[in-house]
């Protein structure tokens, strides 16, 4: 049956936002709960917030691009967008979830669909000891940071630490240091999806770190405990040939 039923939402840039009163008034506005896909107007990082805000939802989202970086977003257009919809690929993907216990004893938790990072809080680099499945890989990591990117976040701050690539499909995730100094030339590792990461910051008084869950912060950790999220899918739609698996592709060969 084809889509028809369409909610849009625009992050609060002015091109945006009378991009939105546009489309409304073309293609009408649908109730979020009743909506058959959501269509958000912005880049990346309204996207992002986006996914997360409509996740409990069956609809799938296709986002057009009106803000700075759009590698999640598809290309603007007021025409044809039902056809647009009705013709595009989808691509499913699931989040980081992120367990956090802080200083002061308490336990929090978020999730990430780009990437979980620990960065350092302080004028001292951080001290970070790794563990892969209960069995500690790394004793010692002096770094900025650490990061473990989902092969849909790969092209973010994962690529932008010299971290690799992640073919979409991909059974793997990335876990990349942030300006290593010992052991100097560790870049990271690739990771099973089903792996449980477990991160100790050690000294975490004198080196403060904090946690990063794509937009949401939590300061004064002294453990981070990251797995993938299997029973939660994001389903996005792109339009024919500009898929994610192409998209990564792309990306490479810049």
């Amino acid at each position: 049956m084809a889509i028809s039923r369409i909610h849009f939402t625009a992050s609060r840039a002015d091109n945006a936002q009378a991009a939105m009163a546009r489309l409304v008034g073309q293609y009408g506005q649908s109730e979020l709960s009743d909506a058959e896909v959501v269509v958000p107007l912005g880049g990346d990082g309204f996207m992002l917030s986006t996914l997360h805000a409509t996740q409990s939802l069956p609809a799938p989202v296709y986002g057009m691009h009106r803000g700075t970086v759009g590698f999640l977003m598809n290309d603007f257009s007021e025409d044809d967008l039902l056809a647009r919809i009705n013709a595009a690929e989808e691509a499913r993907i699931h989040p980081l979830r992120m367990t956090t216990t802080c200083m002061d004893g308490t336990e929090k938790t978020a999730l990430a669909i780009n990437e979980v990072s620990l960065l350092r809080a302080g004028p001292q680099a951080a001290k970070l000891q790794i563990s892969i499945n209960g069995q500690v890989r790394m004793q010692e990591l002096v770094c900025d940071g650490a990061l473990v990117a989902t092969p849909a976040g790969s092209t973010a701050y994962n690529y932008s630490a010299h971290g690799p690539i992640l073919p979409i499909d991909a059974n793997i995730l990335a876990l990349t240091a942030v300006a290593a100094f010992r052991p100097r030339r560790w870049r990271g590792a690739l990771l099973p999806m089903d792996a449980k990461i477990m991160i100790d910051i050690l000294e975490p008084e004198k080196r403060p770190v904090s946690a990063v869950a794509d937009s949401t912060e939590v300061r004064g950790v002294m453990r981070v405990k990251i797995c993938s999220e299997p029973t939660l899918t994001h389903k996005l739609l792109f339009d024919p040939g500009h898929g994610l698996e192409e998209r990564l592709l792309r990306e490479q060969f810049v």
